[in-house]
């Protein structure tokens, strides 16, 4: 073992019966965060409204949402337990008086003095304080515990990350807020003849990040808005007949210069996408790609896929303009240089497999110029491009492995199945918008949720204007 005072910081040491005398002490300083009430809430099973409904918690005598009081005493344990006497110790009694609630952004520091030891027993009793930021006691009590006799060390246990507490909805609404414009976009929402379609529309609406024409039968849209308590005030109508003939006339008004971009609303993607492209006066040339935005709880930032929803078998042409797309998307939304992982099964390069051949010959273009605007690698597979440590014992260097903020998927299936894989197996929140045209589509599935809707429209906000990104940032540092 390590002499004690060598010991590294991932690993723990008790404090032996011997070692303790009167007056003695150890302190922990923790600040409460809304995260702290939701896993206490999980692991307990209470789910009080005093510490959870905000609304509930305002009109109480504590006027907002508290930490319950064992959150406290759990702090307790954990100076017992960890560092003092540490290791080894058996809780016998604790006695808590709580004195004052605890509420979010709250400091505590936890004091706990040895009053008492029974050498016969080897029992200590020892006085327990908890204050907050003010100096003012929060909890007071009396801990009785079973000190250790004999010295252990060990390395400190690694927990699992807590991802169930990923606020998804928390998250969207934050990267949304940073979206802003002088001037709502003028948007065509096909056919939004179900209610999550309907209310994405005009939350996004108030966000004031569009101005909304609903487009499809106008009496089926108000009465679905009655049925819901929707408020379709600042709406423009558009009325046609069905779902074909809204994506028409959607079309149409964007390939007249009269839309900044197109809502997915409760037609099929199929059917948007066709109306699109039979319109030539919404083709740029490009041929089209689908990008999806990921909230990852298991990763520090947003990751962008391409393509998971269009192209079935890119070959090498194709992945560079599906890469300059998203590329594009992922600058609007304030990364000036994304960092580009080119996926396939594997790190090296084999004839067996094309699309390691496409990633080496795609790294090579944006060596030379041909591909601007972010740091590509490639080949690399899945776990290289976002776990730094896979990485490693890859023996891989490089700025992006590990690092990733684009994945450009090897065809549709593997891309689809990736995004799937994330957003059902690994809680991750997404949206999604097709580019390539004159004006992008904020697509959404049938099934997808109004967070799911709104984040997609959002996305293709930025992808329309991305000057309000970018107002914003600069703004920021000055």
């Amino acid at each position: 073992m390590n002499a004690p005072d060598l010991l590294r910081s991932d690993w723990m040491r008790n404090r032996t019966y011997d070692e303790l005398a009167l007056g003695q002490s150890a302190r922990l300083v923790r600040t409460l965060q809304q995260s702290d009430i939701q896993a206490f809430a999980l692991v307990s099973g209470d789910v009080n409204p005093a510490h959870l409904d905000a609304e509930y918690a305002e009109g109480t005598r504590f006027h907002g949402v508290i930490a319950h009081g064992m959150w406290g005493g759990a702090l307790i344990s954990s100076v017992l337990g960890n560092q003092f006497p540490g290791p080894g110790t058996i809780y016998m009694e604790q006695t808590l008086r709580f004195a004052r609630p605890v509420h979010v952004g709250d400091t505590l520091t936890i004091v706990l003095t040895v009053l008492e030891m029974f050498d016969d027993s080897g029992m200590v009793k020892l006085g327990c304080e908890a204050s907050n930021q003010k100096g003012q006691t929060v909890i007071s009590g009396l801990a009785t515990v079973l000190a250790p006799r004999t010295r252990i060390e060990r390395p400190r246990p690694a927990l699992p990350e807590m991802h169930f507490l990923f606020d998804a909805e928390a998250r969207m609404n934050a990267w949304l807020s940073e979206i802003k414009l002088a001037t709502p976009l003028r948007c065509a929402v096909v056919h939004p003849c179900s209610e999550d379609a309907l209310r994405a529309a005009l939350l996004a609406a108030e966000r004031g990040l569009i101005t909304p024409t609903l487009i499809g039968p106008e009496n089926r849209i108000r009465a679905l808005a009655e049925q819901f308590e929707l408020d379709l005030h600042g709406c423009q109508f558009q009325p046609t007949a069905h779902s074909h003939a809204a994506a028409e006339q959607a079309c149409a008004m964007a390939a007249a210069g009269e839309m900044d971009l197109l809502v997915q609303g409760s037609l099929s993607g199929d059917e948007l996408l066709a109306a699109v492209q039979a319109k030539p006066a919404l083709h740029t040339g490009s041929r089209l790609a689908h990008v999806y935005r990921f909230d990852i709880p298991s990763y520090a930032k947003p990751l962008f896929i391409s393509d998971a929803g269009i192209n079935i078998r890119p070959d090498l042409d194709a992945k560079v303009e599906i890469l300059r797309l998203a590329i594009g998307l992922a600058q609007a939304a304030g990364l000036p240089c994304p960092k580009v992982a080119v996926l396939s099964a594997v790190e090296t390069i084999t004839e067996r497999i094309t699309s390691t051949l496409d990633a080496a010959a795609l790294c090579k273009m944006a060596q030379r110029g041909q591909i601007e605007g972010a740091i590509l690698d490639g080949p690399l597979a899945f776990d290289s491009a976002v776990n730094l440590e896979a990485a490693r014992l890859q023996g891989l260097n490089s700025p992006v492995a590990g690092d990733a903020d684009i994945l450009l998927a090897p065809d549709l299936e593997s891309g689809s199945l990736l995004a799937k894989l994330l957003e059902y197996m690994a809680g991750a929140a997404s949206c999604g918008v097709v580019l390539g045209a004159r004006v992008p589509l904020a697509m959404s599935g049938r099934t997808d949720s109004v967070r799911t809707r709104l984040g997609s429209v959002g996305l293709a906000v930025l992808a329309a204007s991305p000057v309000g990104w970018s107002e914003r940032r600069e703004l920021q540092h000055r």
